[in-house]
């Protein structure tokens, strides 16, 4: 196969850029904000400062499995909850300031009409298997268990709430084939087996591809997580993957024969990336097909990284099928943002929600957007705590940006009436801070140019702080009374830099950046300013220009708020808690014979180690009194390895090895959790027993 003609390093005229399409089963939190919204809506808007033509699109996925399944749980129609969720999502996107061109939603009409026109292309094509397969089926719900209706045990780290799609906990894309210990989540019976026919993209015909375009052209300017993980994909041997399932929710399989299917959401929703293009197109009287279509346009995808396989590798593999569409030039992908040292969950309301955030800190947008960019997870897992988001906003918002700026702005008006002054001669201070200015567009550049957002959120506070110190190492409060002349200079130069503030913030700080312009009056400049200019132009603020009266561009943030969100959250734990609790329905009934197949024996766990690249497993040399044998447990964030080694415990020796991550687990510690839902050992008598002897 021939490769994308692209090259990396090519300077683009045009950018198509994607955010990830949120799921229409709930509103949006900090995690998606961090990890897809907050980075990309910044990379347009200083693409946009640089006069660079941009798509930046959008839109809720509305034909995931979650959809229904939350329509079921909550009484209604899967169109109520759509509606519902999309309206909530794209007003608090609104709201907030994520500036897209275009957000739709799959349910649009011109979205049903391009997914299929993909399908069918490709259907004439032959570029799909035909293939009858066994599928995990509830006989109770009479329906087929597709993606996130089954969950079980990952085959890769042993997490053990991983979805039939997919597991949260390693990012791995599954099938709910792959599953261990399955189970329906309409019922919670355990699922049989049953044929049906669906459409299959034989990923392995595309491998070459993929191997030339990522793993030789894109080796060194893509992310390490991102490039990791597609490489561990192809080197694992890629397999044809179904793009149709069984499901009343979704768009009609446009095939004769299909009745009764859809098209599998990870084909239809990255296709919704190109709807959008043509609605917005549409609407503004453009043409669309050259954003996806011409090569010397640059394909950016924004998402976390639970959507790398499907965007670097399936939807690669689909425009590529049809010929004449461009491919991702990078796909910026960010790790996953915790909340107060647990992981986000929607089912479990631990978050922190965007439209309530937007009612309880009224325009205090740019303090949420700037605390995630701060600490965004680029790299790795990182956490989020209500007083890093109070220190942030006092500490640096207030106390860098906001005083520097206030303190310029009061001393003109004091002193010149808020007209700029004429300044006199340099001194080698004014020229060398004037001289640092101009290179913060291209210090900005050079970081936001590799997508580190948090590194450049750190050099724009890096300007506040230059004018921070200029201004209190001159002291135009003190010389103002023995040299009017160099003050006029002094708090020219200063204007300087608020200026520069005012325009180079807007990506990072779009609220302020507005305010800010207002208060300097930039508008009624006859040029205005943009991101080069900062570094090209020698005055952004010219003397006799009139600027406003000051006005706190920030508030500090009281304990008392921030308790009230811990407050908040220790409450919801609390729920969670009391939930944990509700005693589980009693299981099937078994026979006597059954429960005596069980051999349950006392070992003693003679060494334990950490499962590298995996947070919850545990390798453990277990003696059981019959042999010493190796068990995996996901007990790592419960139990260190040290701690446990010489433990008691009891085993179930007779349960068939499963291999997880490559390592052959011979057996199954016993465990439960106790009334703060914390894990322990179902401990034998250590003294009445010994290794081997059975437990009845």
């Amino acid at each position: 196969m021939s490769t994308n003609p692209q090259a990396p390093s090519q300077t683009r005229s045009r950018y198509t850029v994607t955010a990830a399409l949120p799921y229409t089963n709930g509103p949006i939190h900090i995690g998606h904000l961090a990890g897809v919204y907050v980075p990309a809506d910044i990379y347009v808007r200083y693409l946009r400062l640089t006069h660079r033509d941009v798509a930046f699109v959008c839109g809720s996925d509305e034909h995931g499995v979650a959809i229904p399944m939350k329509a079921k749980k909550e009484g209604v129609t899967p169109e109520e909850i759509i509606d519902k969720y999309h309206s909530i999502i794209k007003k608090s996107f609104v709201d907030f300031g994520i500036s897209f061109d275009n957000y739709s939603r799959t349910s649009a009409k011109i979205h049903h009409t391009t997914a299929s026109d993909f399908f069918k292309k490709m259907y004439r094509q032959g570029d799909f298997l035909e293939e009858t397969t066994a599928q995990l089926y509830d006989d109770e719900a009479q329906q087929f268990l597709a993606d996130r209706f089954v969950i079980g045990t990952c085959p890769r780290c042993g997490y053990e709430e991983a979805y039939g799609d997919q597991c949260e906990n390693c990012g791995s894309s599954l099938n709910a084939t792959d599953l261990i210990h399955p189970k329906s989540t309409l019922t919670g019976t355990l699922p049989t087996l049953k044929e049906t026919k669906h459409w299959f993209l034989p990923l392995d015909r595309y491998e070459d591809f993929l191997r030339d375009w990522i793993l030789e052209q894109h080796k060194t300017d893509w992310k390490p997580n991102v490039y990791g993980q597609c490489k561990s994909w192809i080197d694992d041997g890629l397999k044809p993957r179904a793009v149709t399932r069984d499901l009343d929710w979704g768009i009609p399989v446009p095939v004769a024969s299909a009745k009764g299917k859809v098209l599998y959401v990870w084909f239809d929703a990255p296709i919704g990336y190109v709807s959008s293009t043509k609605e917005w197109a549409e609407r503004e009287g453009k043409d669309w097909e050259p954003y996806w279509k011409d090569k010397n346009t640059k394909l950016l995808h924004f998402i976390g990284k639970d959507n790398i396989v499907f965007h670097c590798i399936i939807f690669p593999s689909i425009l590529k099928a049809m010929g004449d569409y461009i491919l991702p030039e990078n796909v910026p992908a960010n790790e996953f943002l915790n909340l107060e040292g647990n992981k986000l969950s929607t089912s479990k309301n631990w978050a922190v929600w965007l439209h309530e955030y937007l009612v309880e800190f009224p325009d205090m947008q740019d303090v949420l957007r700037y605390t995630l960019t701060a600490n965004a997870p680029e790299t790795k897992d990182n956490d989020f705590t209500w007083k890093d988001f109070q220190a942030r906003n006092n500490n640096e918002l207030v106390a860098i940006f906001g005083n520097f700026v206030n303190r310029v702005v009061v001393l003109t008006n004091k002193y010149y009436e808020g007209v700029v002054p004429e300044p006199g001669a340099f001194n080698e201070v004014d020229q060398a801070t004037l001289a640092k200015l101009r290179t913060f567009p291209q210090t900005l550049s050079a970081s936001l140019d590799r997508y580190r957002f948090r590194e450049a959120s750190q050099e724009l506070m890096n300007l506040a702080r230059l004018g921070n110190k200029y201004l209190a190492d001159e002291e135009p409060w003190k010389v103002i009374k023995q040299d009017e002349e160099r003050v006029r200079t002094i708090m020219y130069v200063a204007l300087q830099i608020v200026s520069a503030l005012a325009v180079l913030s807007e990506p990072f700080l779009p609220f302020t950046a507005k305010k800010l312009s207002a208060i300097l009056q930039l508008s009624s400049l006859d040029k205005e300013t943009d991101w080069n200019d900062v570094s090209s132009r020698e005055t952004l603020l010219p003397s006799g220009h009139n600027i406003g009266q000051a006005s706190l561009l920030f508030r500090k943030i009281e304990d008392k708020e921030i308790q009230a969100q811990l407050d908040k959250l220790e409450a919801t734990k609390k729920a969670n808690a009391t939930e944990n609790k509700a005693i589980m329905p009693q299981k099937e009934t078994i026979t006597f014979d059954d429960f005596s197949k069980l051999d349950i024996r006392v070992g003693t766990i003679v060494e334990a180690e950490k499962m590298p690249k995996t947070k919850k497993l545990l390798v453990l040399k277990v003696d059981t009194g019959l042999d010493t044998r190796t068990i995996v447990s996901g007990i790592a964030e419960s139990f260190s390895a040290e701690e446990i080694v010489g433990k008691k415990v009891s085993v179930l020796v007779n349960l068939a090895p499963r291999a997880l991550r490559g390592v052959e687990s011979e057996g199954m510690i016993l465990m439960t959790e106790n009334s703060d839902g914390k894990l322990v050992f179902v401990n034998p008598d250590e003294d009445a027993v010994g290794n081997g002897e059975t437990i009845s």
